[in-house]
């Protein structure tokens, strides 16, 4: 009998658990946040006690299951409409190499080592740093590479405003102030609020209003 409980559990839980990731929205798991990697470690370890504990009441692991799954779709609504929110919960991308040069004390702060940086580096079969333009250390933890031959130019997009803000820094390393980017917005009579992305690329700044946006 408690053979028949287990395998019934785990067909239970299997169909279970893979319904719940489809309300929490598809994800590769290397691009995973800290929150999903929580909430997935909890959910597999709530479905294993209730296949291994068949006497207890399933409702024991479907009730907290149910709670984290519902926090979780909680914290992704409020990542998407807030970008505070979003910065608190998923954290931000780390420019680890800017310009070919090393961020030594973006780095320190992210508590990320050279060890770190040569593992990931040469995952992408890049056997120098000086082969690296740009490294962006994402939130996921995966690095995201642009070697020198990537763009002749050596001009990558660079996010200027983003969900109707601006990014103060990204204007300072394009060495540009509000007084261009106010001049940049009238001559396209686009005001601040109406946007949704807009990126610096080849001198020119590119944009990508809210009502385009589907």
């Amino acid at each position: 009998m408690k053979y028949f409980v287990i395998f019934y559990r785990s067909i239970f839980f299997y169909l279970l658990i893979t319904t719940v990731y489809r309300i929490m929205g598809k994800r590769e798991i290397g691009e995973l946040s800290i929150i999903d990697f929580i909430v997935s470690i909890f959910i597999a370890e709530m479905a294993a006690i209730s296949i291994e504990n068949y006497d207890a009441s399933i409702l024991v692991s479907i009730i907290p299951i149910s709670i984290l799954v519902i926090l979780q779709v909680i914290f992704s609504f409020l990542s998407l409409k807030s970008e505070n929110a979003r910065n608190i919960l998923d954290g931000e991308p780390s420019v680890i190499i800017n310009r070919g040069k090393v961020n030594l004390k973006e780095m320190k702060k992210q508590r990320y080592n050279l060890d770190d940086l040569l593992t990931q580096l040469r995952e992408k079969s890049i056997k120098s740093i000086e082969e690296v333009d740009y490294a962006i250390l994402e939130t996921s933890g995966k690095l995201s590479v642009f070697t020198r031959e990537d763009d002749p130019t050596r001009s990558y997009p660079l996010p200027v405003i983003m969900d109707g803000k601006v990014e103060e820094e990204v204007l300072t390393q394009i060495k540009k102030n509000k007084t261009w980017l106010e001049k940049e917005l009238e001559e396209e009579n686009i005001s601040l609020e109406n946007i949704f992305y807009a990126f610096y690329k080849n001198k020119k700044l590119y944009i990508i209003e809210q009502d385009k946006i589907k």
